[in-house]
């Protein structure tokens, strides 16, 4: 069977978003059980991975940053992809700087390593790493399958991302959530209530999509993080900010600002707001 990632990321090149992928691995660390010198060795590789995107697939300018991550039994496999100029990979050298591809290090710490030219420009870089003692999760099929995408003017604002299943995305979403809203220059307290939402829309989000991921997207702006969850299934995202079990819509009730449904065909988006004026 071939199968979907278990995360996939779709976000800008600028540097601090590499953060956002490392707090993704964590997040798949501790649902699957990764443990401390597995989860280094992996964070290492794909921080190489990411960086070269970074400072090399666009020239300098902005472009998109695609991260796909795979769980199978004992293996974890991380695909990092860019639509840039294609880099050929390089042996680092000594003056060149840390951030630097690095591919000697990515085929030190990753077992199985492939480098390929990406359709219309780009590079893809598949990493597979050996986790035996890792617990196995549900694999989700390929059909159908789409990765998040982002308009070229939502790009430096917005990342979107597709999660499942539900016990990989209640580590994975509230982490990302963190540091966006940190991002936004939220205070503590308010980061927290972004945690929070994060893990109320996994709660409940997953009975309300129409998918095998929770699909959504987060914009950051100077204190404010604006969230569009979807597609769910038509009366569903209603439904969702009402419920009262789990403690699901009291949550996005109290802690957000503002809160609306958008339709889109036969399926529906849920479009949250959080501010921090304080």
């Amino acid at each position: 069977m071939v199968v979907a990632p278990n995360v996939c990321l779709t976000l800008s090149n600028q540097p601090e978003n590499v953060l956002l992928v490392r707090e993704a691995l964590s997040g798949m660390a501790d649902t699957v059980g990764v443990d401390g010198v597995e989860l280094n060795d992996i964070r290492t590789a794909v921080t190489e991975a990411c960086n070269n995107v970074v400072l090399h697939a666009y020239e300098g300018g902005e472009g998109l940053l695609q991260v796909e991550l795979y769980l199978a039994p004992a293996t974890v496999e991380v695909v990092v992809r860019d639509h840039g100029t294609g880099i050929k990979p390089h042996i680092r050298g000594e003056e060149e700087d840390a951030l630097g591809i690095g591919l000697s290090i990515i085929q030190a710490l990753a077992p199985r390593v492939e480098f390929k030219d990406v359709e219309g420009g780009g590079t893809e870089v598949r990493m597979e790493f050996s986790t035996p003692e890792t617990q196995e999760l549900d694999a989700l099929p390929r059909d159908g399958f789409e990765p998040p995408a982002l308009a070229e003017e939502d790009l430096a604002s917005t990342t979107a991302l597709a999660v499942g299943p539900s016990e990989l995305a209640h580590r994975v979403l509230p982490r990302v959530m963190c540091v966006l809203a940190a991002r936004a220059r939220f205070t503590t307290d308010r980061i927290s209530d972004a945690e929070l939402v994060a893990d109320a829309l996994v709660s409940g989000g997953f009975e309300a999509s129409s998918k095998q991921h929770l699909r959504m997207s987060v914009s950051v702006a100077a204190r404010e993080v604006a969230m569009r969850v979807g597609p769910l299934g038509g009366g569903t995202a209603g439904r969702l900010v009402a419920e009262t079990n789990d403690g699901v819509g009291p949550v996005i009730e109290k802690l957000t600002d503002e809160r609306r449904i958008a339709s889109e065909g036969a399926f529906e988006t849920l479009e949250l707001t959080l501010r921090d004026n304080r």
